[in-house]
């Protein structure tokens, strides 16, 4: 099986491309034939900016963008998605908001048309978010933050897709715990990817 880890930090030495990484290392250790690619969006140089050809595309009135179809592309190839974060203002990195807002469009994640019925399209994806926080675990209890991102991303997002979250991990306190217990987890995550995507999927 195929996982596809999107990564959205813009340094490459941060701990969000080190758990990226973690987590693809525990993939192909829990079964030689599993593949990863990592999409690291910073070093890619993936635009972000939602354009009036975007808002063509979700009129339905052009074709997306080549820069998007791959992105389609590479979604379509994989098994399963996972998204690796640093949370900035108590939600994902605007790059990585952009990259759902123009590769998630109207007529490949889902159909709405003028009747405003809509149709699913990603019901056979899951997805794995794992998210890096400074704050907190009480701090994001205390505000409801991560309730709120829950709505927004898991629901908000992907629900509309008709795509499964399997797993959301916020992973907290980093400058305080030090790295390793966050990499320890990520691994923990590779290995089990797609047990637990063929769980949630029974």
């Amino acid at each position: 099986m195929h996982a596809l880890v999107v990564v959205a930090h813009p340094d490459p030495g941060s701990l969000s491309h080190a758990v990226a990484a973690q987590l693809a290392l525990g993939v192909t250790l829990s079964d030689p034939r599993h593949s990863v690619e990592i999409a690291d969006l910073a070093a890619e140089g993936f635009d972000p900016r939602f354009t009036a050809g975007d808002l063509a595309v979700h009129r339905r009135e052009a074709p997306p963008a080549a820069d998007v179809l791959a992105e389609q592309a590479r979604i379509d190839r994989a098994d399963a998605l996972v998204l690796v974060y640093p949370v900035f203002w108590w939600s994902m990195p605007g790059l990585l908001k952009g990259w759902i807002d123009r590769v998630f469009a109207n007529g490949w994640a889902y159909d709405e048309g003028a009747d405003a019925k809509l149709v699913k399209r990603l019901g056979r994806l899951p997805v794995h978010l794992v998210a890096l926080g400074g704050a907190s675990l009480r701090t994001y209890a205390r505000h409801g933050y991560f309730g709120a991102m829950k709505t927004q991303i898991d629901h908000g997002i992907f629900d509309y897709c008709g795509a499964r979250v399997v797993t959301t991990e916020l992973l907290l306190d980093s400058e305080a715990r030090g790295p390793q217990a966050h990499l320890d987890a990520a691994l923990a995550l590779g290995r089990d990817l797609f047990g637990a995507a063929r769980r949630d999927a029974a």
